[in-house]
């Protein structure tokens, strides 16, 4: 399949072929439809989420963390977004970075420790 293939249709029909591909576990094709969907609405969370998944699940980790940290800066108090890039790091041997990442995602996500 050629690059053509990737970026056919409209935004929509990205989206909808990009979480085929994730669904089927083909997480570097639905990579290679979401970096252009992402270009073309950065600001919006999904398609960055799923990007970011995708290149988790593909071991793209560095690609992965920097989808999360962009997606952090955009909404602070996305509590997955928090979660992936604790265990991006974590995948990467980084457990210091990851807690505070862990911590605010429990957090958010109102999981807190019973005292």
């Amino acid at each position: 399949m050629d690059m053509e293939y990737y970026d056919h249709g409209t935004a929509a029909e990205r989206w909808e072929r990009a979480r085929m591909f994730f669904d089927a576990r083909d997480y570097a094709g639905a990579a290679r439809v979401l970096a252009g969907l992402v270009e073309e609405v950065p600001e919006q969370v999904g398609p960055r989420l799923l990007l970011a998944r995708a290149y988790y699940h593909s071991a793209q980790l560095r690609r992965a963390e920097t989808e999360l940290r962009t997606l952090v800066e955009i909404d602070p108090v996305e509590h997955y977004a928090r979660l992936m890039l604790g265990r991006t790091l974590q995948r990467q041997g980084r457990q210091d970075e990851a807690e505070s990442h862990l911590r605010i995602a429990s957090a958010l996500a109102g999981d807190f420790e019973q005292v």
